[in-house]
């Protein structure tokens, strides 16, 4: 499959070096300069990820990523100037995959892309598509999840978070083994990563009884 990457930047030199690796890698690639532009883009063609600047002309980087988790779960990988924690931590909590502070090596940017897909593309094979405890039902190779007849719409993150926890009912994950299982051994960010996501995957699910847990609060099953 050949992934569509959204570049979203309106520095025309960062634009043109990632559009460069990223299409060395055969990716076919679009580059916007504005969230509008992208927004528009999404309403027709949606990439298969975005990069995405947050200080831009007009609608800035995170109003952009609040309406796209609105409507898809597609990858968000932020690249900022920005790097404050809190900073990061809003890029996060508003629905993006990953953040990475500018300046920045593009291989190291290459190497985050590959393994987001990696990791969609490892829910797509095998004969595990269906995965069901209690009232949760997880369709892997779609990245869907149910909660009764609810569906939750999920990041990548989200969803490998969830259904992790889904297939070890009851158990306790330490930061840094959900750190090393989420996010792979090259991040070296912040361990409140982990809270952020585990706050988003509780705001989507407040209110849906999560039997499988025991009664545990996911925030719970983190130590």
């Amino acid at each position: 499959m050949q992934y569509h990457i959204g570049i979203v930047e309106d520095d025309p030199n960062i634009q043109n070096i990632v559009a460069a690796y990223l299409h060395k890698e055969g990716y076919t690639i679009t580059t916007l300069g504005s969230a509008e532009e992208a927004w528009e883009l999404s309403q027709t063609n949606e990439p298969h990820m975005w990069i995405l600047d947050l200080m831009l002309p007009g609608m800035d980087g995170y109003s952009f990523c609040k309406k796209v988790r609105e409507q898809s779960d597609v990858p968000i990988i932020i690249i900022s100037a920005k790097d404050e924690e809190v900073d990061k931590i809003l890029g996060l909590e508003l629905g993006g995959d990953d953040y990475l502070t500018k300046p920045f090596s593009p291989r190291e940017l290459v190497a985050r892309v590959k393994r987001l897909f990696a990791r969609i593309e490892s829910h797509t094979t095998g004969n595990d598509n269906k995965f069901r405890i209690g009232n949760i039902q997880v369709f892997k190779s779609e990245r869907r999840v149910f909660i009764e007849k609810n569906e939750c719409s999920l990041t990548v993150k989200e969803f490998d978070m969830l259904n992790l926890f889904v297939e070890h009912p009851n158990r306790a994950f330490s930061r840094e083994e959900l750190l090393q299982r989420i996010w792979g051994d090259n991040y070296f960010g912040s361990d409140r990563a982990v809270d952020d996501l585990v706050k988003r995957i509780r705001q989507k699910v407040q209110g849906i009884p999560l039997e499988p847990f025991g009664g545990m609060a996911i925030g719970s099953m983190v130590t």
